[in-house]
């Protein structure tokens, strides 16, 4: 009797030890897993162009359509408004990022934690985690002769509201800095349809509020030295500033936007080292604090 209870102690310690393990690698798993986001795909994705005046008339209650012909003209309820013509989906049922021109998933950057990537000739942004999109939206970049600088970037500080560095009469709601010297950040602005900023990444309010929320602040050593930096920002391509809005282009051909898994993988690629060297820094600095 004492040996088949001596055995059975041990079968129990066994089995105690083994759920013990795998429920640390499912704990683990779970910290590390990537996002799931489940969202609407609509039947088809085609455009036409509306008179604005009219197609506002007959959607003024359609809350989902209004925010999907927003963030397809690149604009705000405000600016919607003063446009002659807009460019709106045949079907509104999707999710707004199914109109919009970045991928879903990208597998090449299941590495990366947390990036932002902004498409200057698409005049929008999208935010990865490991490689699943989790937030895509319109923005207006910087004007002709006031550029968004291209390349890489990190977040740094934020503010809820701030002073714009160019005009202090210029309030900045939600404001995120990405170049700390040159005053370069995205905010909550009005969004006219075009690049038309001071350099600055403009954004509707939602989503300036989602990205403040969601995108790491710097840390700093001292006021002069920076111990951790956020959030990688990736800012891309070229815009014709001569040619007619290039989302007008999407009633003929509705893919003609679009951005390739490959694309972003080529414009990722020579900044890799760099944001996985800063992503262990900022791990192993959140470690020491545990």
């Amino acid at each position: 009797m004492k040996k088949i209870a001596l055995l059975l102690n041990i079968i129990v310690m066994i089995l105690l030890v083994s759920c013990k393990q795998q429920g640390d690698v499912e704990n683990n798993d779970s910290v590390d897993s990537e996002p799931v986001i489940k969202r609407q795909e609509p039947k088809n994705v085609s455009y036409r162009i509306e008179k604005t005046k009219q197609w506002l008339a007959e959607n003024a209650t359609n809350s989902k359509a209004l925010k999907i012909a927003y963030a397809v003209n690149r604009t705000d309820a405000t600016n919607l408004k003063k446009m002659d013509s807009i460019i709106v989906p045949e079907d509104v049922s999707g999710d707004v990022e199914f109109y919009l021109p970045f991928p879903l998933t990208v597998p090449y950057l299941k590495e990366i934690k947390k990036i932002v990537f902004f498409s200057y000739p698409t005049q929008t942004f999208a935010a990865y985690e490991k490689g699943q999109l989790v937030y895509s939206g319109p923005t207006n970049m910087g004007r002709e002769k006031d550029q968004t600088p291209r390349g890489l970037s990190f977040t740094n500080w934020k503010a809820e509201e701030t002073t714009s560095t160019f005009n202090d009469e210029w309030d900045l709601r939600w404001n995120f800095n990405i170049e700390n010297k040159l005053g370069v950040g995205w905010h909550q602005y009005e969004l006219p349809g075009y690049p038309a900023s001071h350099s600055c990444l403009r954004m509707q309010e939602n989503d300036a509020k989602f990205m403040y929320k969601w995108a790491d602040e710097w840390e700093l050593a001292d006021s002069e030295t920076v111990k951790v930096k956020g959030t990688p920002v990736i800012v891309f391509g070229d815009y014709d500033f001569s040619a007619p809005k290039p989302w007008l282009q999407l009633a003929s051909n509705p893919k003609v936007l679009d951005i390739s898994e490959n694309e972003i993988k080529e414009q990722t690629m020579p900044f890799l080292n760099d944001i996985l060297k800063e992503q262990q820094n900022r791990q192993q600095v959140q470690t020491a604090k545990l």
